[in-house]
C-alpha cells in the first residue's frame, strides 16, 4: 500500500477519534452565555489538540494510487482510476454514456 494512502487513513482515524471532544469544545467556545474564562479555557483546549486531529488536515486522496488531485469524493478515486474501473464495470451504477 502506498505511504500517502496510509498517512491519509491514519489522519482520518485521528480526526474521527477526537471529533466528539472537538465539537463539545467548539460549542462551549461559541456559547456567549458562558463566562469568558470558561470559553477561553475551552479555546486553549482546542488549540492543544494534536495537529493530526484537525479536520482541515484531511485531504481527499485516491485509494488506488494516493493521488491528491482530481479525486471524486463519492468514490474516493482519481479521475483516471475512476475511468478504468467504470469501463471494466467495477463501479455499480456507473456506465459510459451514449446518445
Amino acid at each position: 500500500m502506498h505511504a500517502r494512502i496510509l498517512r491519509d487513513l491514519r489522519n482520518r482515524t485521528a480526526v474521527a477519534a477526537f471529533e466528539v471532544q472537538r465539537q463539545a469544545y467548539r460549542h462551549i467556545t461559541r456559547n456567549e452565555q458562558l463566562p469568558a474564562r470558561i470559553r477561553h479555557q475551552a479555546q486553549l483546549a482546542l488549540n492543544a489538540f494534536p495537529h493530526q486531529t484537525r479536520p482541515g488536515n484531511v485531504k481527499n486522496r485516491c485509494l488506488e494510487t494516493g493521488r491528491g488531485r482530481g479525486v471524486f469524493r463519492d468514490f474516493r478515486l482519481c479521475r483516471y482510476q475512476f475511468r478504468l474501473k467504470a469501463l471494466r464495470g467495477e463501479l455499480p451504477g456507473v456506465m459510459k454514456s451514449t446518445w
